[in-house]
C-alpha cells in the first residue's frame, strides 16, 4: 500500500508484475522550445503568449497551435478533474508529475510501472499543428528542438521516460534525416500522421514513402500512431455529437468517437502492400482500444474476399494475418470485451496504458480497474500485455 495523497490511496496497479505504460503525456514546460532555439528563431518556436485576454500556445508569433491548458486532470494535491476543469489548469495548476521528471518517476514508482512511452500535447498527437507555419525550415526546428527536449528527458529519467520522437512528415527527405538522427540520440519509436494525404502529401499506399517504411524497418523505429494524429482527426465534438449538447456531452462523445477514426490509416494500410513489402516493420495503434480491432479486421477479410479478390491476389496473406504478425493496438478502460479482443488478436498484439496524465487517464482507481479486467487471462498472457509485448517492441532491458 503507497503512501496517502489529497484523498488517493497510491498502490501497484498489478503486484506481481512491474508494468510498461504504453501511453502517457507531458505537459510541455512553457520555455521547452524557446530554452534551446538559436537566436533567430527565439521569438518563432512555441511559446505561450496573451492573445485577446486569453493566454496560448503560438507558434511564429502569432499563429494560435493550442491554448495554454496542461491537458493534465490531476491536480496537485492528487486529486482528479472530471468534467472540463481540466481545460482551465494551467502548467502551474497541475500535479508536478504532468511535467517534472523526478516526480513523474516517483509516480510511476507508485503505481509500480517501470517504464512510460510518451506523447506530446502542444504540436498535437501526429505532430500535425507545425503544418500551420508556411516557413518549412522554422517547422523542422520545432521539431528538432522538441526530440532535443525529450531526449534529455530520456537521459535523465534513465532510460525509464522514452519519449517517441517527432518527425516533419511533410517533407519524406527530412523524415528519414530525423529518424536516423534520432534513433542516434537513443529513441525507441516515432509519432507520425495519420492521414498526410490530407494535406497534399501521397497517401500510405504510394511508393513516394518506402524509404520513410525502409529506415522504420531497418533502424526498427516503431510506428506509432496516435487518436487524432491528423487535423481532420481530432476534431473531438465535431460532427458526431447533436449541436445541442452542453460541452461536456460533446466532449464525451467526440472522445469515444475518435478511437473509431484510427480504422481509416489502419485498414489502408492492412491492405496496401506495405506490410508484405516489409515485415518487420511494426505499427502501433494508440489509445485507441482494442475491442473493436476484430470486428474490424474480420469485416475486411469478407469484404474482399467477396467484392475485391483479384486485390488480395497480389498478397500472401489476410489483413487479419498482418495485423497479428506487425500490428499492436493499447488498451486502458477496456474490460467485459478484452478477453475476446486478446483471443482473436493474439496476446502479442494488445499493450497496456494509463494515457496519464489526461482526462480518461486510470488513476487514480487503476488497480481495481486493471485487475478486475485480467484476472481471468493466463498469467502469462497478463504479463505479455502488461510488460513484454512492450518491451520487446520498444527495446527496454
Amino acid at each position: 500500500m503507497g503512501r496517502s495523497k489529497g484523498g488517493y490511496v497510491a498502490e501497484p496497479i498489478f503486484a506481481d508484475v512491474e508494468i510498461i505504460d504504453s501511453d502517457t503525456h507531458w505537459s510541455e514546460p512553457h520555455d521547452l522550445w524557446t530554452s534551446l532555439a538559436p537566436a533567430k528563431y527565439k521569438d518563432l518556436v512555441p511559446q505561450v503568449k496573451e492573445r485577446n485576454g486569453k493566454r496560448m500556445w503560438v507558434v511564429n508569433g502569432d499563429i494560435p497551435i493550442a491554448g495554454d491548458s496542461a491537458v493534465s486532470a490531476i491536480l496537485p494535491d492528487g486529486e482528479k478533474m472530471l468534467g472540463l476543469r481540466f481545460l482551465r489548469a494551467d502548467i502551474e495548476r497541475v500535479h508536478a508529475a504532468s511535467y517534472d521528471c523526478q516526480a513523474r518517476l516517483e509516480m510511476m514508482d507508485e503505481f509500480g510501472i517501470s517504464h512510460g512511452i510518451v506523447y506530446p500535447n502542444v504540436g498535437g498527437f501526429g505532430n500535425q499543428r507545425f503544418l500551420r507555419v508556411e516557413d518549412q525550415q522554422l517547422r523542422i526546428a520545432c521539431v528538432q528542438i522538441y526530440n532535443d527536449w525529450m531526449n534529455d528527458l530520456q537521459r535523465q529519467s534513465n532510460d525509464r521516460i522514452l519519449p517517441m520522437t517527432l518527425v516533419p512528415w511533410w517533407d519524406i527527405e527530412a523524415c528519414v534525416a530525423e529518424i536516423r538522427r534520432a534513433k542516434e540520440m537513443g529513441s525507441r519509436g516515432i509519432v507520425m500522421c495519420s492521414n498526410p494525404h490530407d494535406s497534399g502529401m501521397p497517401n500510405f499506399a504510394q511508393p513516394d514513402w518506402r524509404p520513410f517504411w525502409e529506415i522504420c524497418e531497418d533502424l526498427e523505429m516503431p510506428i506509432n500512431f496516435h487518436i487524432g494524429a491528423s487535423e481532420g482527426d481530432i476534431d473531438w465534438s465535431g460532427a458526431v455529437p447533436y449541436n445541442t449538447w452542453t460541452g461536456d456531452v460533446k466532449l464525451s462523445l467526440g472522445g469515444a468517437a475518435i478511437f473509431l477514426g484510427q480504422l481509416r490509416w489502419l485498414a489502408n494500410l492492412l491492405i496496401s502492400d506495405v506490410p508484405e513489402r516489409y515485415p518487420n516493420l511494426k505499427f502501433v495503434s494508440v489509445e485507441s482500444g482494442v475491442s473493436w480491432l476484430p470486428f474490424l479486421l474480420e469485416a475486411l477479410d469478407y469484404q474482399f474476399g467477396e467484392t475485391a479478390p483479384e486485390h488480395l491476389s497480389h498478397l500472401s496473406m489476410m489483413p487479419s494475418d498482418y495485423f497479428r504478425r506487425q500490428f499492436y493496438g493499447c488498451f486502458w478502460f477496456e474490460s467485459a470485451l478484452l478477453k475476446p479482443a486478446i483471443d482473436f488478436l493474439g496476446a502479442s498484439q494488445v499493450m497496456f496504458e494509463t494515457d496519464f496524465p489526461h482526462p480518461t487517464c486510470l488513476y487514480p482507481d487503476s488497480r481495481k480497474r486493471v485487475s478486475d479486467a485480467i484476472s481471468h487471462l493466463d498469467v502469462d498472457v497478463q504479463k505479455k500485455i502488461l510488460r513484454d509485448n512492450a518491451a520487446e517492441l520498444y527495446q527496454i532491458e
